[in-house]
């Protein structure tokens, strides 16, 4: 890792943040002008759960506080790194956070078409990205965690309503109204969670059952 990167590496990890990948990027039409390097910023385990949960937004009681945050902190790095701070909520217009993912080398898309990074596994989540107007050292990709994987993620839906043909949402949310759909909005999707690499991962079911919560209003 260069210095450079070592630098916002650590300035994110006080945020219970890290860089989750990068990609070189110049006289790309969906970044501010002048960009050069996109690092994209996610939550980083162990300690990120009980980090937030202790931060202004999520003390005050009002809606979004996982986005209000992002913006807070991300935005306040972007401004010390002279940066510009992009977010994949927010729109419409949305950033399309999905390819700049798979451009980072570190993240592919997995059998069920959900994002996997090489140490979150499906539990990858994106909370920004740094667009910055200098050229940064960037390590090797690693190798996919998809390779030589059986894919339990793709016989894990206890709905079927995620697996390789893709994601029937309403087929999903239907199942979550369902008391049989208690243990993924208590514990997380259970897709997500089959996956070797998520297995390794060290994210509360707290944290997975807010994000469950979010997403079945």
């Amino acid at each position: 890792m260069g210095a450079r990167l070592a630098e916002i590496a650590d300035q994110a990890a006080a945020h219970r943040l890290e860089i989750l990948g990068g990609f070189p990027a110049q006289d790309d039409p969906a970044l501010p002008k002048g960009t050069r390097t996109v690092l994209m910023l996610g939550l980083a385990e162990p300690g990120f759960w009980a980090h937030f949960t202790s931060q202004p937004e999520w003390q005050d009681g009002t809606a979004h506080p996982m986005d209000r945050w992002s913006r807070r902190v991300i935005g306040r790095m972007a401004c010390d790194l002279g940066a510009k701070a992009l977010f994949p909520f927010g729109g419409p217009p949305w950033h399309p956070f999905y390819q700049w993912a798979l451009r980072t080398g570190a993240v592919w898309e997995s059998p069920v078409r959900l994002l996997v990074h090489h140490r979150q596994g499906l539990l990858v989540s994106f909370r920004g990205a740094l667009a910055l107007k200098e050229d940064m050292e960037l390590p090797s990709p690693p190798p996919s965690p998809c390779t030589d994987c059986a894919a339990p993620c793709t016989q894990s839906c206890p709905a079927g309503a995620l697996d390789r043909r893709g994601y029937d949402v309403p087929r999903c949310h239907a199942h979550l109204d369902q008391p049989q759909g208690m243990d993924c909005m208590t514990g997380g999707c259970l897709v997500r969670r089959a996956c070797p690499v998520s297995q390794t991962y060290a994210r509360l079911p707290l944290h997975s059952a807010y994000h469950m919560r979010q997403f079945h209003t």
